[in-house]
């Protein structure tokens, strides 16, 4: 374990400006201090030497020019796409963005007009609600059905919901908040519900590096080739890596057609990525970022036990099990408490500050969303300051 004690250092990132700590107050309206702040989907430890390596060289050669090199990033991200997901892709489908979040907005901007529908399946990462709104397009809520415990489609009902004005559905793959991994039918069956409905699917991958106990993330275009025509698939180093602060993220468009429009869409709006963003990414998909990686999910998965062990002993609460990503979803509805008194006791009294439920969509009311991605003594302290949350359950 070559970088095990990296994983369990502890940053000042309260003297940063990190949203997670900075704008606690104003979001979720809890107050930082001597707080452990989970709402926002990063890591509080280091990114890979790689990286940092490469950034620091970058910055001490001092010269940032207009330019990048486009080649040999598209051949990093070519490269970990066959190497970690068995995908082939032509360099030439990507398009790069300011981001993932940056992406959903561009096909939201250019798929869809004033009014008219963005589909998802709820609860899903709150985003794709919020940009959906902020874009002035309208939400249409495909609620996911909970079978034993696990998520499943439920496409019966998701055709009934579907209107003639809706134009793109939202797919998270792996699924954020449950850390679902989807398989190659499912993914099938939501590429064939998107035809059906001529919708343009854009199935957000950002998490399907963090999968746990050997699983392999299947890509929406691996699955469901067929509907190449109408899917573009959304990927970034940025929370494999915690580099979302360098701005970038990649769109595989293999259609023709869609690449031009979205790429139309940003030349139009003089968009290029940033020098540092290719750089950074460059360096992460690369072996040496492989190696950092699989440590990461080793110290990942013992914080997962270490979670789910501690969360699964109080009465009342249940840690859905992670397949991937490193934000549990933990619901609260069996402590016979209503939303308000599960908030003080989780980031009042706990100071806890998870995602609240309620911004998944439907589905989520009676949970909350943390965040494994810190050193293991963090999540020791999460889980010992809830259960004396909840002692008297016990």
């Amino acid at each position: 374990m070559q970088f095990d004690r990296q994983f369990d250092k502890i940053l000042p990132l309260q003297d940063t400006h990190s949203n997670k700590w900075k704008k606690a107050k104003a979001v979720i309206g809890m107050d930082i201090e001597g707080a452990i702040p989970m709402w926002v989907a990063d890591s509080d430890y280091p990114t890979a030497s790689c990286v940092t390596d490469a950034l620091r060289a970058a910055v001490d050669f001092g010269v940032f020019n207009y330019g990048m090199d486009r080649d040999g990033y598209a051949e990093a991200v070519r490269w970990w796409l066959e190497t970690r997901h068995d995908w082939s892709i032509d360099p030439d489908w990507i398009v790069t963005t300011q981001g993932l979040g940056h992406a959903i907005a561009l096909c939201i901007d250019v798929w869809t007009e004033r009014g008219e529908g963005v589909a998802y399946f709820s609860p899903v990462y709150h985003e794709f609600r919020l940009k959906t709104e902020r874009a002035g397009r309208t939400p249409v809520e495909l609620p996911l059905a909970l079978v034993d415990g696990r998520y499943e489609l439920d496409l019966d009902a998701a055709d009934a919901a579907i209107t003639p004005e809706t134009k793109v559905l939202l797919f998270c793959s792996p699924q954020n908040p449950s850390g679902r991994m989807w398989t190659a039918d499912e993914i099938r069956q939501v590429a064939d519900f998107a035809a059906r409905h001529d919708l343009i699917l854009v199935s957000d991958e950002v998490h399907c590096d963090l999968v746990f106990d050997g699983a392999k993330h299947i890509p929406t275009d691996v699955a469901a080739p067929e509907h190449r025509d109408r899917t573009i698939t959304l990927f970034a180093a940025s929370k494999t890596f915690n580099l979302a602060g360098l701005r970038i993220g990649q769109m595989i468009i293999p259609d023709a057609d869609l690449r031009a429009k979205a790429a139309g869409r940003l030349t139009a709006l003089n968009y290029d990525p940033t020098s540092l963003g290719v750089t950074g990414t460059m360096a992460a998909f690369s072996p040496a970022g492989n190696v950092w990686l699989g440590e990461q999910m080793v110290h990942l998965a013992r914080n997962r036990d270490i979670f789910d062990t501690g969360i699964n002993a109080i009465p009342g609460l249940h840690s859905m099990r992670l397949e991937a990503t490193y934000l549990p979803w933990v619901d609260f509805s069996g402590t016979g408490m209503d939303a308000d008194e599960i908030a003080r006791r989780v980031m009042h009294e706990a100071k806890v500050g998870p995602a609240p439920g309620h911004w998944f969509g439907t589905g989520g009311e009676m949970h909350n969303r943390f965040n494994l991605a810190a050193p293991r003594s963090v999540i020791e302290d999460t889980v010992a300051r809830l259960q004396a949350a909840f002692a008297d359950l016990q």
